[in-house]
């Protein structure tokens, strides 16, 4: 566990608490945080759904991924008392002002060649073919 009073964590506690790119980038970080957020961008979703519209990830990867979107203010869950429970997931305001972002972010990666940067930054040169 690092000293709260160290300067490594007085820097980074000085550019989060000042830089709103920075705070911005905390709040949205997380390898599946943005998938998560387009996939429920169609409108209200229950869990399964979810899990279904994104196979790489796994259930508890989705569950602490909506807790902390939840927590942060993105994602509102409604839980509906039947039996079996029912729980839906649907954006907040905030969230939905992200999706235009999300958007430019779509665009930009295909007209960049995004996918085919990723292959062969991971798979090699010859990823290409694939």
């Amino acid at each position: 566990m690092r000293k709260l009073n160290s300067s490594n964590a007085q820097n980074q506690l000085q550019m989060i608490t000042n830089c709103p790119l920075t705070s911005s980038l905390i709040l949205i970080n997380g390898r599946w945080k943005m998938i998560i957020l387009w996939q429920i961008n169609g409108g209200v979703i229950r869990f399964g759904e979810l899990r279904r519209a994104i196979p790489l990830i796994t259930e508890k990867m989705l569950t602490d991924q909506l807790r902390e979107l939840e927590r942060d203010g993105f994602v509102q869950r409604t839980i509906y008392p039947e039996v079996p429970p029912r729980v839906e997931y649907s954006l907040t305001p905030l969230a939905q002002s992200l999706i235009p972002i999300l958007e430019q972010l779509l665009s930009w990666g295909e007209q960049n060649q995004a996918i085919d940067r990723v292959r062969q930054h991971y798979l090699g040169s010859d990823a290409k073919e694939a």
